[in-house]
């Protein structure tokens, strides 16, 4: 099961469609849950037990949480100022042991599924390291779809309820929905409780205007993905498969044709999903912003999976760097050698914790937490340079703003992306090191005229899919300048827009890459 898979596309959803716009507005938002929980089966089966758990252990703490602020406030009419801040204190403390254990009855769950093996695979090495005869036996098992995108919305979920930013939901039936919404539940985008409450509980009418804005996003995600993606798959599996055998200049090809890929396959399922609850009038947050217009790392990241770089943002960043500890630390930092170092230490502790699980969310294994300090030491060293390159350009009176010095930092910027995809893929760091090596010293454009064609695709390919690039381009370029195409496309007459409506229905049917020979593109994102 996937969103682009013809059963989701012709069956599923137009009999969830269907179903919703036939039953009452009362019924609507359960007849969702019911779908999203069908949905969810048809992919994890029994381990739908787990997601149910998830729901139902943070709807109890919510509710936990919200009994204890009434009683603290009924309490603190008949104190004293002093009392009060002592009581709080107390209550608060109580507050934080119900947080944390749900958090970790969440993480328990993730840590079995996702990174029990990777971790008994590290104890049995040091254990044969210093010769004790234990080893510890791989867990087959297989993850229930989307678990480390739900689990993140219930920890979201929990420590607003601790903030009291939100009120805990009374209906356990809303909380169930939240976790399981079936358009976000295999590659998100990981939505806030307070950005999609006012929509999914409503029941709001299906219309004609929602329809046909929804079925356009999703008509540009199947474009995104069956032309570009799904024709790339085959060069980048060979590349990366057979290294030892193709030249620097074909691993580097293929490690452009893996970032574009990934970035068509994750992008266009935001849009079909983004698509989808668009149709019931429900808005999820953005996860893309054309990122490949950043100007560097930092602003990349701020651009890609938006999401999940605000919840690292609100949730692991901003905790760490106003802890106690760092405080302290930065505190005796800045007495001995000033605000400035003071500021970058702090940032720089708070970057680390977020980029170490920042790598680990992405998968268990070596190359995802090498991937994670890649970005880490770019975004530091960022942090730590660019006063000095602004002091510099200012000396040599270079304007930042000229053309051609951004798109010089658009060029370094996407070049920097590249590599660290390039460890994202990759099975192994041998393997990952081996191409770096190879990229930078047998790059040979004679052996990459002779190999390119011999992985998978031939010039008709490669003409389809600059064509392809040249439309995403075209249309990231009036997004960025902030031209609005979808409501463009709504103001023209019926027949031109019904025009373009039709002519991307069979751009997709006759250029799509699928048949023998070419090789979908499995959902990436749902691993994680």
């Amino acid at each position: 099961m996937s969103y682009f898979k013809p059963f989701y596309l012709f069956f599923f959803f137009p009999l969830v469609i269907l179903g919703y716009y036939l039953l009452p507005k009362r019924v609507k938002p359960l007849y969702l849950l019911f779908c999203s929980y069908v949905f969810f089966f048809l992919i994890s089966k029994k381990l739908i037990l787990f997601v149910f758990l998830s729901s139902l252990s943070i709807y109890l703490a919510g509710i936990w949480m919200k009994k204890m602020n009434e009683r603290r406030d009924c309490q603190l009419q008949n104190m004293e100022k002093e009392e009060k801040k002592i009581f709080k204190e107390k209550y608060k403390q109580k507050k934080k042991l119900i947080l944390i254990g749900t958090i970790l009855f969440n993480l328990s769950f993730l840590f079995f599924f996702k990174y029990l093996n990777f971790f008994m695979t590290i104890v049995n090495k040091v254990f044969q390291f210093i010769s004790i005869d234990i080893s510890f036996p791989w867990v087959k098992r297989l993850a229930p779809i989307g678990i480390s995108f739900y689990t993140l919305q219930a920890i979201s979920y929990l420590i607003d309820v601790y903030r009291e930013k939100i009120k805990p939901e009374d209906n356990l039936f809303k909380v169930m929905l939240y976790l399981s919404f079936f358009p976000t539940i295999m590659e998100g985008p990981i939505a806030r409780y307070t950005e999609v409450k006012d929509d999914i509980y409503q029941g709001k009418k299906i219309t004609y205007h929602n329809l046909c804005f929804g079925y356009q996003r999703i008509l540009y995600g199947l474009f995104k993905k069956l032309i570009i993606a799904d024709r790339l798959n085959i060069f980048v599996k060979l590349a990366f498969q057979r290294v030892d055998i193709y030249s620097g200049a074909t691993l580097a090809l293929g490690v452009i044709f893996y970032t574009i890929m990934l970035y068509m396959e994750f992008s266009g399922t935001m849009d079909v999903v983004i698509g989808s609850a668009e149709v019931f009038d429900i808005k999820l947050p953005e996860n893309f912003r054309q990122p490949f217009f950043s100007k560097n790392i930092s602003e990349f990241w701020s651009r890609w999976h938006i999401t999940l770089g605000l919840w690292f943002k609100d949730y692991i960043f901003y905790p760490v760097s106003l802890s106690k500890p760092v405080k302290k630390l930065s505190t005796s930092v800045r007495k001995k050698m000033g605000n400035k170092v003071s500021s970058l230490l702090m940032g720089a502790i708070a970057l680390f914790a977020v980029w170490s699980l920042n790598g680990l969310w992405h998968g268990a294994g070596w190359t995802f937490i090498f991937f994670g300090y890649y970005h880490f030491i770019l975004i530091l060293l960022g942090n730590i340079f660019t006063p000095y390159i602004i002091k510099l350009c200012e000396v040599w009176h270079i304007n930042r703003k000229s053309f051609f010095y951004q798109f010089f930092q658009i060029i370094k910027t996407t070049i920097l992306v590249f590599i660290g995809e390039l460890f994202f893929k990759a099975p192994t760091l041998t393997v990952a090191f081996t191409m770096i090596r190879k990229i930078f010293t047998q790059f040979s454009v004679s052996k990459l005229s002779k190999e390119i064609l011999k992985l998978g695709l031939d010039s008709k390919d490669f003409i389809i899919i600059l064509l392809a690039l040249l439309v995403v381009f075209v249309i990231s370029l009036f997004k960025e300048r902030g031209f609005h195409i979808r409501q463009k496309i709504e103001q023209q007459p019926i027949v031109l827009r019904w025009t373009l409506y039709y002519a991307l229905i069979l751009g997709i049917v006759i250029f799509g890459a699928y048949g023998p020979g070419y090789i979908p593109v499995a959902p990436i994102y749902a691993d994680f």
